[in-house]
């Protein structure tokens, strides 16, 4: 599925394909890279069990991959869960990071919820820049911890990220 990123100005087409078992070792390695600042910043960060809690996890059935100019640039979780659906490894690479890729591809992941007309849930680390984003589209906090904000958009919040 091909879109147009047009925020501040930036064009970029972008595309998602459904993962592969395959691209497992090069998701970790978008894991650690992206989620080290904010880990190392908690006093969390292990070279390896960064890494590893992205492969025992791993479910190419709900992952998208994120190709953009022919290149991988990130990935994506949605989980299916009892009370809607859980967004999960959300992770874009730095270079692409700041200029709309993540809003275009949240908000066409989003439409597909609220038309299903399910919540979805999803946790953000304490003081991570991304929960910015996950709040323009509508995401509330519903409890947190030390650690973790864990967050919740209830069928279609935020509406207005969407230029709707």
């Amino acid at each position: 599925m091909p879109g147009p990123s047009n925020e501040s100005g930036r064009a970029r087409e972008w595309a998602l394909r459904s993962a592969r078992p395959a691209d497992v070792e090069a998701i970790a390695e978008l894991r650690a890279t992206v989620m080290r600042p904010d880990l190392e910043r908690l006093g969390r960060f292990d070279e390896h069990r960064v890494r590893q809690r992205l492969r025992d996890s791993f479910s190419s059935r709900y992952t998208s991959v994120i190709v953009s100019d022919d290149a991988f640039v990130g990935c994506v979780t949605v989980r299916p869960a009892e009370d809607g659906r859980w967004l999960e490894h959300f992770y874009l690479a730095p270079g692409v990071q700041g200029r709309g890729l993540g809003s275009a591809v949240l908000r066409t992941l989003l439409e597909r919820t609220d038309a299903d007309g399910v919540p979805v849930r999803l946790n953000v680390l304490q003081g991570s820049a991304a929960r910015r984003l996950y709040e323009r589209h509508g995401f509330t906090m519903e409890a947190q911890d030390p650690i973790d904000v864990y967050m919740v958009r209830r069928p279609g919040a935020g509406t207005d990220a969407f230029g709707t």
